[in-house]
């Protein structure tokens, strides 16, 4: 029988437990981890034994890993867009379907602005969308002056180039990706495709999904547009809103192109 001494010096249960999250709290640590999973949003939880130590390892090894694919199930997005038999098969009727077909744009307060420029040319430039201020001809503001500037400076004549936008009129916001899954890259390829220029130019990031870029990689990195039996060298980079407000932009836009055009003249 121990002496009512040693009763008396030994702590209780509720001061051990004080003192041992007061050690962690002065440690810095006062929540507890797990790396096992909790449903928290679940009517009716599921009552079952925990398993034993013993049990764990072969549970963990039989759960499934999650899947990081997409859902064979999942379907496909309809494309809203006319069959391609009924696509124009000659450069001069685009323009009349660019501007009538009903399922190419959801409409907007700014009109549709058609493409522009000879068959064949020189230079395809290609930008997202016409400018807000356009109302009877495309690139007629301050981007297309910006543009004729820098045309200019490469010695390209106005009458060698073709400028067309990726969507037939002004759209802030528009979804780009979604756009590219309902099929309006393809659209895009064979209007290029009709243009039949010797060089693409491609002014806008966005762009690039519709062409099937990764955004994720650099525009350089979009050397050429393989269309059937046809390789057009492509020229990508900032759209030119980007280009006109930052001059690290423009210098180095205007180096890629002495470097692109000079790899052009060498091949």
């Amino acid at each position: 029988m121990e002496p009512a001494d040693a009763n008396r010096n030994r702590p209780d249960g509720a001061a051990l437990w004080a003192s041992a999250l007061g050690w962690w709290n002065d440690a810095g640590v006062d929540l507890q981890f797990s790396d096992e999973a909790a449903i928290w949003m679940q009517d009716e939880p599921a009552k079952q034994a925990p398993p034993s130590p013993s049990g764990m390892a072969s549970n963990a090894a039989a759960r499934p890993a999650p899947s990081r694919e997409p859902s064979a199930h999942a379907p496909a997005p309809v494309s809203p867009y006319p069959d391609r038999a009924s696509w124009p098969q000659q450069l001069a009727d685009f323009a009349d379907w660019w501007l009538g077909e009903p399922s190419l744009d959801a409409g907007g307060a700014s009109p549709r602005i058609a493409p522009r420029g000879p068959e064949q040319p020189a230079l395809m430039v290609l930008v997202p969308e016409p400018e807000a201020e356009d109302r009877e001809q495309l690139l007629s503001g301050a981007h297309g002056r910006f543009l004729d500037a820098m045309l200019d400076a490469m010695g390209i004549p106005a009458e060698q180039t073709y400028r067309a936008s990726a969507l037939p009129r002004h759209t802030p916001l528009a979804d780009w990706d979604q756009l590219a899954r309902l099929g309006m890259g393809e659209i895009m390829r064979h209007h290029i495709a009709l243009v039949a220029p010797q060089r693409l130019m491609v002014l806008g990031q966005n762009i690039l999904p519709l062409l099937g870029h990764d955004t994720a990689q650099s525009p350089a990195h979009l050397r050429f547009l393989n269309h059937g039996d046809t390789s057009i060298p492509v020229f990508a980079g900032w759209d030119i809103g980007s280009l006109l407000g930052r001059a690290k932009a423009r210098s180095g836009f205007w180096q890629r192109w002495l470097e692109w055009t000079a790899l052009d003249r060498q091949g």
